[in-house]
């Protein structure tokens, strides 16, 4: 792997690859009971989920003596995993209180993998220091962690596929990750067969380099129009998801978007980098998915 990708990609540590930790307290009490509810119950790989976590505080659980990292796993019928997801919750754990009950949603993806039929998703609490997992009360699948749910995974189908158009750096994938994205420039086009009717055009994208003192300001546009407009925050992953209208979309067989970012980089001129990377750099996209509304 290049040496700018290293010094400017090791912020991501999930996206449906586990960085889970596996050591586990042995014959501890649960600290909390997870449950995860899935939105769509049906998907295709690697589209969009909607995964709401609920964790009931167990109540004697002792304090939390730091700030445990929760992970998802997805397990196909053999019990092998196809994908995988770690986050810090939004209350962090050392806020957790003994019987209360944590709940949040977070936007993700179906794992990118051929598989097809019923997936379970295992959950658990670890600590990025040590490694060391949280006894958790529910279904065990292994030490420290539980099956909470399933879902249906069906075979990929993707007729309007964006198309990357002028305006982008060379796409990049870290070796055996299953995690590809492109560096945009200022302004980076985007294209999709017209649907014609309404849409969701749903987007991941980051900016990891610490550089920027202030958020970047990022348009998306559609010709002269704003359609999207947006604050991306050093080392935040953001899921936007942009609701375009048939109308919006015109008549023309092709759909051409622009996302522009008010502020780049090039690692080469940045001291603290240690780059030699002279590349132009706005902001990073992950995926970039349209989908008609029903």
């Amino acid at each position: 792997m290049p040496r700018h990708s290293v010094c400017l990609i090791l912020v991501l540590c999930g996206l449906f690859l586990g960085c889970s930790g596996s050591r586990s307290v042995d014959n501890a009490p649960p600290v909390a009971t997870p449950s995860l509810t899935v939105k769509p119950t049906t998907v295709a790989a690697g589209k969009p989920l909607d995964l709401t976590f609920r964790f009931v505080v167990a109540p004697d659980a002792p304090p939390f003596k730091e700030d445990y990292t929760v992970f998802v796993h997805v397990i196909d019928r053999d019990d092998k995993m196809i994908g995988g997801e770690d986050h810090d919750p939004p209350t962090p754990t050392r806020e957790w209180k003994p019987g209360s009950t944590v709940e949040y949603t977070r936007s993700t993806w179906a794992p990118t993998s051929r598989y097809v039929g019923a997936a379970t998703l295992v959950i658990g609490l670890y600590s990025r220091s040590s490694g060391e997992r949280l006894p958790l009360a529910g279904e065990p699948f292994e030490p420290g962690a539980v099956k909470v749910g399933t879902f249906e995974m069906r075979e990929r189908a993707d007729p309007y596929a964006v198309v990357f158009r002028d305006g982008w750096n060379l796409p990049e994938s870290p070796r055996g990750s299953g995690i590809e994205w492109r560096w945009s420039t200022k302004s980076a086009g985007l294209s999709f067969a017209n649907p014609k009717q309404d849409v969701e055009l749903v987007l991941q994208l980051d900016q990891p380099s610490p550089v920027f003192e202030i958020p970047q300001h990022v348009e998306v546009k559609m010709g002269q129009s704003v359609v999207d407009a947006f604050d991306l925050e050093p080392g935040r992953t953001e899921l936007r998801r942009i609701s375009l209208s048939q109308a919006e979309l015109g008549e023309g067989q092709t759909v051409e978007l622009s996302i522009v970012s008010d502020k780049t980089l090039v690692p080469a001129k940045v001291a603290e980098l240690k780059s030699s990377d002279t590349r132009q750099l706005g902001i990073r996209v992950f995926r970039a998915y349209v989908e008609p509304k029903q």
